[in-house]
């Protein structure tokens, strides 16, 4: 008889085996409860298994599973349209459902070269956008994720993302240089006129945990109306709550987008992603554009809006704002105790910790070791950046100031126990 297992090329962060979980809190078949701050990378919105999305999905496997959305049309999805037309920026108020963020992303390129009739995507560097091959294209996060499979999709071009830490700068300086050199890619090499879209995030997700300034998502908004290019934002990590407001770019007051991107949060764990859009720009997608087999899942959808309706009973996007002061408050209390930490970042329950050695450079070894120095203390965390040198922190929505007071002391004691 043959056997089966998981393919080498998955590495897992932990050596944790779920057995099951709640809330912030993942309980392992070790029998160890470990204080959850991955949330399956921003994921599990609400927390693990809140009953009231699990009731949703019960309930939902009972009438119907599948129902193919360009087939039939099913209640969960008009109703999660309905709510989440209540948090999108104003005017768009179109929407397409896919399954994951990756799929999303593609949907809203596609969608930008269509309306445009241009062919060109300029992306900002650090940005990660998926692994699908157009999507992979399109993400400068690591060259883990573009390597190995070429040829990539052509029309795709990078410019520098304001990262100040990594410059050396303060913020104003990065946003002048990264705007410019925005702008001399525009002479050199490609013609605004040629260019469909800008693809952001509103906070570098596995680029390193980095907010876009907001001075530079005005800047990229001013040169998109000039030039008629669409403007997309990828909250695919930063949106549903996560920042302390709804959307990630409603840290930049008064900014709205042409398409925006969400996935991961909006149902609890369960796959589905979306764009947003004008009906007016959405209707320049060629016939047959859009659809797939299992986008919009029923299931899925009725997780999605026993999600939104959590967020808002528990108002838990001002939950997200307070325990994010608190999480960023304690880690930049603690970064002076260790010289490695270099900086401390974030936005609401999105953390990022960034490692250096004794001559200032990206350390990797010290992010994972302190990562992995965390298993033992109960605390399940991430690494990213391209330089894999930034820990980060991403609890559920629901995390009380309690569980956060116990897992930013949990994550001292692995500074302790991995830096000495």
């Amino acid at each position: 008889m043959s056997s089966a297992t998981l393919s080498p090329a998955l590495k897992q962060a932990t050596p944790v085996v779920v057995d099951h979980a709640k809330g912030s809190w993942i309980h392992g078949t070790d029998g160890i409860d470990y204080l959850d701050f991955t949330t399956g990378i921003g994921v599990t919105s609400t927390g693990h298994c809140h009953p009231k999305v699990v009731t949703a999905a019960q309930e939902q496997c009972g009438k119907i599973i599948h129902a193919q959305y360009t087939t039939v049309m099913h209640k969960p999805l008009l109703e999660l349209t309905d709510k989440l037309g209540e948090h999108l920026p104003a005017g768009l108020d179109s929407v397409f459902y896919a399954n994951s963020g990756s799929e999303a992303v593609e949907a809203s390129v596609r969608l930008a070269r269509m309306a445009t009739e241009r062919p060109n995507i300029v992306v900002f560097q650090g940005g990660f956008h998926g692994r699908t091959v157009a999507a992979a294209t399109l993400t400068t996060a690591g060259t883990k994720f573009s390597a190995g499979f070429s040829p990539l999709m052509g029309g795709v071009h990078m410019a520098p993302f304001p990262y100040a830490y990594r410059y050396g700068w303060d913020e104003a300086t990065a946003v002048a240089f990264a705007l410019r050199e925005l702008d001399y890619l525009f002479a050199s090499r490609v013609a605004p006129n040629d260019t469909a879209a800008f693809l952001i995030e509103p906070v570098l997700g596995d680029g390193g945990y980095l907010p876009t300034p907001p001075a530079f998502l005005a800047g990229l908004r001013e040169r998109a109306d000039k030039h008629g290019i669409i403007l997309i934002l990828d909250e695919v990590q930063a949106g549903v709550g996560r920042t302390g407001k709804f959307w990630g770019h409603q840290h930049s007051e008064g900014l709205i987008p042409d398409i925006l991107i969400t996935a991961k949060g909006i149902a609890s764990g369960f796959p589905i992603s979306a764009i947003a859009a004008p009906t007016s720009l959405m209707a320049k997608a060629w016939p047959g554009s859009q659809g797939g087999t299992y986008g919009g899942n029923a299931v899925a959808a009725a997780a999605g809006v026993a999600t939104l309706q959590v967020i808002a009973e528990e108002n838990l996007v001002e939950n997200a704002r307070i325990r994010g002061d608190q999480m960023l408050r304690g880690l930049s209390e603690l970064a002076p105790k260790f010289p490695q930490i270099g900086d401390v970042r974030g936005l609401g329950l999105m953390a990022g910790i960034e490692f250096i050695d004794g001559d200032g450079k990206p350390d990797a070894v010290a992010a994972a070791a302190v990562q992995q120095a965390a298993i033992p203390e109960k605390l399940l965390t991430l690494t990213c950046g391209p330089m894999g040198n930034v820990v980060r922190l991403i609890p559920a929505l629901v995390v009380t100031e309690e569980e956060m007071a116990t897992g930013l002391n949990r994550f001292e004691a692995a500074l302790t126990a991995a830096l000495g």
